[in-house]
């Protein structure tokens, strides 16, 4: 850097001072004017004299020293002082003078010579910046710069090995120095010290945003300036320049990386180079242009590059041209050999119509043309091809008198050969459709940008060739051949509602196709309103001819990219130039300012063509528009045409105005005996979680994060994912980054415990699902299914409810299905009487409660909750118990004085009995009759007693009940002697 000021602050060991006489000159040469000032020491000069050697008396050429400044004094003063080459070499030293103002600068292109303190133009071949240094050389890193490589792998037990991260530094590769592509944290620093405020500036490509880049500085206190510039943002078009104000004093730069690698996808460095600062003290000397650069004039500020096929050495005021033989790039420092010519040094191409609407088939060398054709066994460029007759123009678009594809005006179609009005009662159905490729249509460009240094190289990426267009030989392997359509804006038929189920404006459908010897990648990209292109769509390897389809949900202008790269490894040369993409055809829909290839028929309101308002189809017979039927909704652009009414899925129903379908928050299914509720109104808004650890990358863990919305608010998807890397880059835009909000959307998740900030850092979100096909049971709903071994049966008390949903379009779907697999309480039907039941406890002190509890398991969440405990009065056992003692003791008396009661008259029946016999047995024999009690007094003693029968006990009883006489006496049926009739006693 010759005679640059160090940026780090001059150690105390370079302030001359005084130190004793043989260990140096101090004070030789000391002027007695000012003895407070001191010349250059021996230590400035490099180091004591070792002791007993003398001092050489002879005075110094001015080729042995050189002149520097002392450290400024708090008067911003400073002095010039003679620092000889040669240690030791202490006499015949000028006396130190007074130097310039501490605040002294020179212009760009200016050093300062130190020997008249003046300012002096550069000569031929070099270059300055005035008062500050630039970094353009990155052979190596350069003197003062520092590489720090941290690892943010946190030890929580997912883990077992700690990423090492000594290799993840950023790495110099000639004319710019690129960031490590890992996960470890890179950062490059580099410390100066300003006399004056400054800037920093420096270019940078930063083309992924897998790869978070920061810039920011640090003052004296440590304290990070420049916040609001801190996150840099993505680079579209090449190299971006980016400048930031330094403050007087010491500053530290800081250039920062971090690279998240999603599915083991390796991003694309960071880039930075040119790397200026200003405000430092002084330049004494201008800096060589470096090779492959030359400054013609004196005075210049910087260096231009070589043209191509010319190089320059160090310090070179021009370019020498390289022989005929030999090439060279831009920029180049020497040339090189060409190469012979072979069949991957040139493409073909059709020229234009000419009058006679014919074209050619023509053959060009790929530029840069580096190959010779005049070396032994090169390849000759093709001769052209016969003339045919042009294809003819795209639909919407039809030949003038110059045989120029001109588009059809307003109000009318084409299908190529000439424009037709659309009948009364319809309009044209305006969009962009090429399916024949004779000339590169007026809105789209293409060209090629370096997969090296991400510079545009301003060549053609894509070639036309009549039936499509395809992938032209670049520069290198590994250039990105870039084709861009540019649409202004959109006119759909039918306005997209902001709460509907489908926020379609408009939709592009291509037919392309990759053929591969390597791992060739085509990209597709959408950029709106200027903005970064976001890839959509990634194609790898050879891919046989199939279309695409892409629905646009926001009317803005956008930009179409598709971008080819055949490998990306950086080799020099053509090697695949026989990989290639070819595009088929492109078909935009209602692009605005487009053509027309056919008419439909519209509403009609006042005379005058009107789409028709939502949840209203129109009916192609009367050209009104109907409202959609309860239980149906307006589904755009079916695979049968246009917009229709179609039924809403199971388990939902339509809203107010019939545009969408969205579940009630409530389902219900009924099986054989019983009816299950399902309620998910808890989930209505949006519900997120993290599945996690996702998968871990080299030691970093990253997770996804989904955020779902099962039923909607009346129809509006509430779920959204935001691109929280952006917000953090984008400050001044409202805080808001990419956001996505559909039913279900994803996000790969780094956790800001990981990356060190507050908030986590996330990947651009993507829509998983923005359509709601229904909620049921079934495994299967139209033309989605629900895995087996996903999903295995369930219970038949309690099954599955599937919420079923869509994302592609109808016939555009690319294979991939997100099964998400969510065990949650909120997925159980709602609880009612028969999911609980009653326990009857005991009666205790007259009281009884009943306690109701779920069955278990229980299946059931929400709904109907527990009764409450019941308590009632009750009777207790021992109460009945003492009853029931009580009412048999009275039986039981009872029973017995009955039993008494007839025992004795049986006895007194007996007795009478007993008399009765004894009386007949004596009249029998002639014995005098006994007296007995038996016969009363005036009775017939002849009478005999006769029984006609025997008598059981009861009988007896029955017969003492039922003869007594009304005097109180039994009666007995007697018979006289003379046999008369019986009597009755």
């Amino acid at each position: 850097m010759g005679g640059v000021v160090l940026p780090n602050p001059a150690p105390s060991s370079l302030v001359p001072k005084c130190v004793p006489q043989h260990a140096g000159c101090c004070g030789i040469g000391t002027s007695q004017k000012s003895p407070h000032i001191p010349t250059a020491a021996a230590e400035l000069a490099g180091g004591p004299i070792p002791v007993g050697s003398q001092p050489s008396t002879r005075s110094l050429l001015q080729s042995e020293y050189h002149y520097e400044y002392t450290a400024c004094d708090s008067a911003g003063a400073r002095w010039r002082v003679a620092v000889p080459h040669t240690p030791g070499l202490c006499t015949g030293l000028p006396d130190p003078v007074k130097g310039t103002e501490c605040s002294f600068s020179c212009k760009a292109g200016e050093f300062l010579d130190m020997k008249a303190q003046a300012c002096k133009p550069c000569a031929e071949g070099t270059y300055s910046l005035g008062t500050g240094v630039r970094f353009d050389e990155w052979d190596e890193l350069p003197h003062g710069f520092a590489n720090v490589a941290t690892n943010l792998e946190l030890d929580d037990g997912f883990s077992d090995v700690v990423e090492n991260c000594t290799t993840s530094t950023w790495v110099p590769l000639g004319d710019y120095i690129a960031s490590n592509t890992d996960e470890c944290t890179a950062t490059l620093m580099y410390a100066v010290s300003l006399k004056q405020s400054g800037t920093v500036s420096f270019e940078y490509i930063y083309p992924d945003s897998s790869i978070v880049f920061e810039f920011f500085v640090q003052n004296d206190q440590c304290q990070p300036t420049v916040e609001e510039s801190r996150w840099m943002r993505t680079t579209e078009k090449g190299w971006e320049f980016h400048s930031v104000e330094l403050s007087r004093g010491n500053n530290v730069l800081y250039w920062r990386t971090t690279a998240f690698s999603v599915w083991s996808k390796v991003p694309k460095p960071v880039l930075v180079r040119n790397i200026g600062i200003t405000g430092v003290a002084y330049t004494s000397e201008c800096f060589p242009c470096k090779p492959g650069t030359f400054a013609a004039a004196a005075g210049s500020s910087s260096c231009q590059l070589c043209p191509a096929n010319s190089f320059s050495s160090k310090g070179a005021t021009a370019c020498q041209p390289c022989e005929p033989t030999a090439y060279a790039e831009p920029g180049s420092a020497s040339c090189k050999m060409r190469p012979p010519c072979t069949d991957k040094d040139y493409f073909y191409t059709h020229t234009a119509c000419d009058a006679n609407g014919e074209t050619q088939l023509m053959f060009k060398w790929a530029e840069p043309k580096i190959c010779s054709e005049a070396l032994p066994r090169a390849a000759q460029l093709p001769p052209s091809g016969l003339k045919t007759r042009c294809p003819p123009c795209n639909p919407g678009f039809y030949k003038s008198n110059s045989s120029a594809c001109e588009p059809c005006p307003y109000g009318s179609y084409s299908n190529g050969s000439g424009c037709v009005r659309c009948p009364a009662g319809t309009e044209p159905v305006l969009g962009l459709e090429y399916k024949w490729w004779n000339v590169l249509p007026p809105n789209m460009e293409t060209t090629v940008l370096s997969g090296i240094n991400f510079e545009y190289k301003g060549m053609a990426g894509w070639e036309v060739a009549g039936d499509y267009i395809y992938t032209a030989a670049g520069a290198s392997d590994n250039d990105f051949m870039i084709l861009t359509l540019l649409v202004p804006g959109f006119s759909p038929p039918q306005p997209a509602l902001e709460d509907g189920d489908s926020k379609e404006v408009a939709r592009i459908t291509f037919v392309f196709e990759t053929v591969c010897s390597v791992s060739c990648e085509l990209y597709f990209m959408v950029g709106i309103n200027s903005r970064t292109n976001t890839p959509v769509e990634t194609w790898t390897g050879p891919r046989g001819k199939q279309s695409y389809t892409y629905v646009v949900e926001k009317n803005a202008t956008t930009s179409f990219t598709w971008a080819f790269q055949r490998t990306r490894y950086r080799e020099a040369g053509r090697r695949y130039t026989s990989d290639v993409a070819k595009l088929y055809s492109v078909n935009v829909t209602n692009v605005l300012g487009g053509v027309a290839s056919f008419c439909r028929r519209c509403a009609a309101t006042g005379g005058l063509c009107a789409p028709c308002p939502p949840g209203h189809a129109l009916d192609h017979s009367t050209g009104a528009c109907q409202p959609c039927p309860p239980g149906t909704f307006l589904r755009g652009h079916p695979p049968d045409g246009p917009p229709a009414c179609q039924p809403c899925g199971p388990g939902t129903r339509s809203n107010q105005v019939r545009s969408l379908c969205y579940s009630d928050c409530t389902f219900s299914l009924a099986l054989p005996g019983q009816t299950l509720h399902y309620d998910f109104s808890a989930l209505s808004a949006s519900t997120a979680f993290t599945s996690g650890p996702s998968f871990t990358s080299k030691g970093l863990k990253y997770f996804h994060h989904f955020n779902i919305s099962l039923c909607g608010n009346h129809g509006r998807k509430a779920a959204s994912c935001t691109d929280n890397v952006t917000d953090a880059r984008l400050p001044d835009e409202g805080g808001s980054g990419r956001v996505v909000t559909s039913h279900v959307c994803q996000a790969i998740v780094v956790p800001s415990d990981v990356v060190g900030h507050r908030a986590a850092v996330s990947s651009q979100p993507v829509s998983l699902a923005d359509r709601l096909l229904g909620v049921t049971v079934s495994s299967a709903l139209d033309g989605v299914a629900a895995p087996p071994e996903l999903f295995p049966p369930a219970s038949p008390e309690l099954p599955d409810v599937v919420f079923f949903f869509s994302k592609c379009p109808e016939g555009t779907c690319d294979g991939c299905t997100f099964h998400l697999l969510w065990a949650t309480a909120e997925g159980c039907p709602r609880c009612s009487a028969n999911h609980f039941r009653a326990i009857v406890g005991a009666c205790q002190g007259g009281v009884q409660r009943t306690t109701y509890v779920w069955k278990e398991p229980r299946l059931c969440h929400g709904g109907q909750r527990l009764p409450a405990p019941r308590v009632r009065p009750c009777r207790s056992a021992e109460f009945w118990l003492k009853v029931g003692v009580s009412v048999g003791t009275c039986v039981a008396v009872l029973l017995a004085a009955l039993a008494a009661y007839f025992w004795k008259k049986n006895q007194k029946l007996e007795y009478k009995y007993s008399r009765l016999v004894l009386n007949a047995a004596a009249k029998e024999s002639e014995l005098p009759a006994p007296d007995s009690c038996a016969i009363m007094e005036g009775e017939d003693g002849e009478d005999e007693l006769i029984f006609t029968s025997k008598k059981s006990l009861l009988g007896k009883i029955r017969c003492l009940a039922t003869k007594r006489t009304p005097d109180g006496f039994d009666s007995v049926p007697l018979k006289p002697s003379s046999g008369g009739t019986d009597l009755e006693l």
